[in-house]
């Protein structure tokens, strides 16, 4: 007997690449389960599948940062709860000091569908009943008609799991102008926010005054640093300048759509827009911004 669950989560999460740097994803999560029927005659509640399934997989990959830790390019280093990471990429290198939960450590020489969904079922395996045999899943893209980015964030003031420093999204973005639909500026956007780290002017610090790991040979001519205290710890980021765009307020996505909308008007002081942009799938803001409105 099988039971299936399409669209059970979405995992929101960030991975290193040793070709494009911190990449921002999401992921649709689809489940099928093999087994017996219980007591009740199923496989498994639908109601369990969504509390214990779901769960698992949000709590060890969703909002973290991705590690392949079979790749040459990635050097870690574990002391208690706290965890310094290096990384190496054709962008350049990252580094990181963070709380072990800002992590998800996948044994595999690149993040891919196949690394991650063997890390799933291993994490899933002692969290189902015994009459449930098996279990597939499916890690999929949603497919966007529009442009899309992918961006990394963190967000300090947020009470979950956005507070990690390194998670992120992939998010398309639809631009209306005048009331016309505007694909020149999705197209802007995806190309300006193409795997990117969206940072908090507030939280840049200089790399020197960062705690990181020896092998973090780096400085401020090269990258920018940024640092915070949130309610899971101490997050500590070195990234390279060229990969970073640093905006005057926190990166949550009704402020994000705030900036590209006052972004475009001052572009274009003759026009109004209005931006619908997502964080990951099926969410997001919507802002409307006329040309009268660029200097309030």
């Amino acid at each position: 007997m099988q039971l299936f669950v399409k669209d059970l989560t979405v995992i929101d999460f960030s991975y290193l690449c040793p070709i494009r740097g911190m990449v921002g994803e999401s992921w649709i999560v689809d489940v099928l389960l093999d087994g017996g029927l219980d007591e009740q005659n199923m496989v498994l509640d639908f109601a369990k599948v969504k509390r214990t399934i779901k769960s698992t997989i949000d709590d060890v990959a969703d909002h973290r940062l991705l590690i392949p830790t079979a790749c040459s390019e990635v050097r870690w280093q574990q002391q208690g709860d706290r965890v310094w990471m290096d990384f190496t990429s054709q962008q350049g290198e990252i580094h990181l000091a963070c709380p072990s939960e800002a992590f998800a450590l996948i044994p595999s020489e690149i993040i891919d569908f196949e690394s991650v969904n063997k890390f799933l079922q291993q994490a899933l395996k002692e969290a189902l009943p015994a009459n449930v045999e098996g279990i597939s899943l499916t890690l999929r893209n949603e497919i966007h008609e529009a442009p899309y980015y992918h961006y990394s964030h963190g967000l300090k003031k947020h009470d979950g799991n956005c507070q990690r420093i390194a998670h992120g999204h992939r998010s398309p973005v639809t631009v209306f102008e005048n009331g016309v639909a505007a694909p020149k500026w999705d197209e802007y956007w995806a190309k300006r926010w193409q795997d990117i780290y969206l940072a908090t002017v507030e939280d840049q610090v200089l790399v020197s005054s960062l705690t990181l790991s020896p092998q973090a040979v780096v400085n401020d001519d090269t990258h920018y640093g940024f640092h915070y205290q949130a309610p899971q710890g101490d997050f500590q980021l070195a990234m390279p300048k060229g990969r970073c765009d640093i905006l005057p307020h926190d990166t949550t996505v009704e402020l994000l759509a705030d900036y590209m909308a006052q972004t475009l008007v001052e572009k274009t002081p003759s026009s109004d827009f209005k931006v619908i942009a997502y964080e990951g799938v099926g969410k997001g803001a919507i802002v409307s911004k006329a040309a009268t409105q660029a200097a309030s």
